[in-house]
């Protein structure tokens, strides 16, 4: 099975025209790619799009940026660390985020049921990856979960950081967004469904740095078997491959995202607002042949070997309310999604993964 890429154009001209002369109900081929957008996130958990206003040189120019920031000595870098915020705002060392098939019984055994061709790559420990986290978008003056809502970090000597950041991850909520209102529709909800839920939401900016050169062996895992804790994530191209995902029927299957595409994944809050009917999808991000082949090449470019994966955390509000929505509410799963704010369910994902401080450390 491949994953369809979504020219999303034709939407965002409906939606132009819809805005002009007032809201009016999408014609059939709208609601036919709408239909597909909430299809394949069903049935696969992975989306592929292409946004014409995000490009590939906008993508190139924040990667030349963290490829420079993650070459910086460790100790600079650690500068930027914020524990005391969840780590999320600023830099996570390697070697501190534990992925969720290290710590969660009941993934494990379901690992061990799973058909040896579709297991995932078994972590020895925590990810040998570095993370730094970057809010995109204004944030409540009010809120209930302040270290989810921190002020941003920046590193000393990137003078374009906050632009390049704030521009890259800006186009990327939008086409988020866009992914958002196509879902809902294809999903016969309000068309806001879900972006009515993401106002103000703290949405990430995450890219990650893997050292190819100190970690670039066949079968290094650089991103543990998971799913994320968010929305919707999306990811612009990396430039070495390795990213795995698992199809909602067990398949495992290697993503290849085109140049000039974008990467759709679902996460446990669209899980939770469906009631389970779509669920998070699972990956991971591990060396490959491919990785290698990518690496020899980049090393006679004189090209750099860190592994940066352009990645970003689309979350709901979080002093919003995550229930089953609308018919979802009668799905046979939809007991096992209580009503909770969307802050309460990421912290307590958060400790889960070890990236979680104490009360007294965020004070």
């Amino acid at each position: 099975m491949h994953i369809p890429v979504i020219d999303l154009a034709p939407y965002l001209e409906f939606s132009r025209n819809s805005q002009s002369v007032g809201d009016q109900e999408p014609h059939s081929n709208i609601k036919s790619l709408c239909s597909e957008v909430s299809r394949t996130l069903k049935e696969t958990g992975a989306l592929l799009v292409k946004d014409p206003r995000c490009s590939a040189a906008d993508s190139d120019r924040f990667l030349d940026m963290m490829e420079k920031y993650f070459e910086m000595p460790d100790d600079f870098k650690r500068l930027q660390e914020r524990p005391q915020l969840h780590y999320q705002v600023g830099v996570t060392p390697e070697g501190v985020e534990v992925p969720r098939s290290l710590v969660d019984g009941e993934m494990q055994e379901k690992l061990k049921s799973m058909p040896v061709e579709s297991r995932p790559s078994i972590p020895a420990g925590p990810d040998p990856k570095w993370r730094y986290m970057w809010r995109i978008g204004s944030r409540p003056s009010s809120t209930g979960f302040k270290e989810l809502n921190s002020e941003p970090v920046i590193p000393e000597g990137f003078p374009v950081w906050r632009d390049t950041m704030d521009s890259w991850g800006s186009k990327m909520v939008s086409a988020m967004e866009v992914v958002a209102e196509m879902a809902a529709v294809g999903f016969g909800l309000q068309k806001d469904a879900f972006t009515s839920l993401m106002d103000q939401g703290p949405h990430l900016l995450a890219p990650t740095g893997s050292n190819l050169r100190r970690h670039g062996q066949i079968g290094t895992v650089f991103a543990g078997y998971h799913n994320d804790l968010n929305f919707l994530t999306i990811h612009g191209r990396s430039r070495f491959p390795g990213l795995n995902i698992w199809l909602s029927n067990g398949q495992k299957m290697e993503v290849k995202v085109p140049v000039g595409c974008l990467l759709i994944q679902t996460g446990k809050q669209i899980e939770w607002l469906t009631g389970g009917e779509c669920v998070a999808g699972m990956h991971e991000v591990v060396v490959t042949d491919r990785t290698i082949e990518a690496m020899k090449l980049a090393s006679e470019q004189n090209r750099s070997l860190w592994r940066v994966s352009s990645t970003l955390f689309g979350h709901i509000a979080s002093d919003a309310v995550l229930k089953p929505l609308a018919h979802f509410v009668d799905s046979p799963l939809a007991c096992k999604y209580p009503l909770m704010s969307a802050g309460e369910f990421v912290e307590l994902e958060l400790a889960v993964i070890n990236l979680k401080g104490s009360k007294e450390e965020a004070s």
